[in-house]
């Protein structure tokens, strides 16, 4: 596995063990498919760092479903014991498929972990295609159901578009789940830990971005605007802003680690979490929520 991926994990880890805005930025040649949205903070929730550090949804279906996250503490034993030792950011489909992205230490493959409405669990592995990071930071499926974006760490210039496991009738347990198409972005993103559409071509994305170059600021809240909806047969293109800083307040100082999104079109809430530095990892972590303004 890549260094970085190794180095964001371990991070966290030893947090544990040790008991532990800025003006929209829009950079790029191509006009924005859409404007720039503002997002307010209106609160936050303490984020458990065994169970709520990696990532989040809300789930529509059934009915009444609480939000659900992932950790270090939500990997269940007969996964991690195969070598599934990292969870990312989750995303819900509007029809009630849940999906979790998986990674290892080693090998070519990345594992997504589907639960159906009716509660069975599958899994689905990707063979790495030629040039392919094997981080697994994040799943994202598109409003129609048919389409999962996922993302590479590092500094990109594009996401990877799959048939929606599960979802998408070209997908089965017992085939290889192949790369279908890119998304083409028009300015790079460094480190995404997280991406959910808020809108057949819109995307919310948090960067744990630690240099600050790309945008002028760290840990920036993105927004990309994709020139058509992803249908897996060719490269759409992806206009990338960046909106503001996430919050990075804490009683400890320290490096922050921007983590898992998600936004509820139900009620319009944004929610992002942002993982403390030091011992201040198990005290106050935080899920962060926002507005549209």
């Amino acid at each position: 596995m890549p260094a970085p991926a190794r180095k964001r994990r371990h991070a966290l880890s030893a947090g544990l063990v040790t008991l532990a805005t800025a003006a929209a930025v829009s950079l790029g040649a191509a006009a924005p498919a859409s404007a720039a949205d503002t997002w307010t903070e209106t609160g936050s929730d303490r984020a458990d760092p065994l169970t709520e550090s990696q990532g989040l949804t809300s789930v529509e279906v059934p009915a009444n479903s609480p939000n659900r996250y992932t950790g270090i503490g939500t990997i269940p034993v007969g996964v991690s014991s195969r070598g599934w030792n990292h969870v990312g950011d989750p995303d819900a489909s509007y029809n009630g498929y849940y999906i979790e992205p998986y990674q290892r230490d080693s090998g070519n493959s990345k594992m997504y972990r589907v639960q159906a409405p009716g509660g069975a669990w599958s899994e689905y592995t990707h063979t790495l295609a030629p040039g392919e990071a094997m981080n697994n930071s994040w799943s994202a499926i598109s409003p129609d159901g048919q389409w999962m974006l996922s993302g590479e760490w590092g500094t990109m210039n594009r996401l990877l578009v799959f048939p929606t496991p599960g979802i998408n009738p070209a997908t089965s347990p017992s085939a290889d789940l192949k790369l279908a198409s890119n998304v083409t972005l028009d300015h790079p993103v460094r480190d995404v830990q997280g991406c959910d559409f808020s809108g057949p071509t819109t995307l919310l994305c948090s960067s744990d971005d630690p240099e600050g170059t790309l945008f002028g600021m760290t840990k920036p809240l993105l927004q990309i605007d994709l020139s058509a909806a992803p249908n897996g047969t060719s490269n759409v293109s992806g206009h990338v802003t960046a909106l503001r800083q996430l919050p990075l307040r804490s009683s400890c100082s320290g490096s922050f680690e921007a983590e898992g999104i998600d936004y509820d079109r139900r009620s319009g809430i944004l929610r992002v979490i942002v993982v403390s530095p030091g011992f201040c990892v198990i005290t106050d972590s935080k899920t962060y929520k926002f507005a549209r303004s």
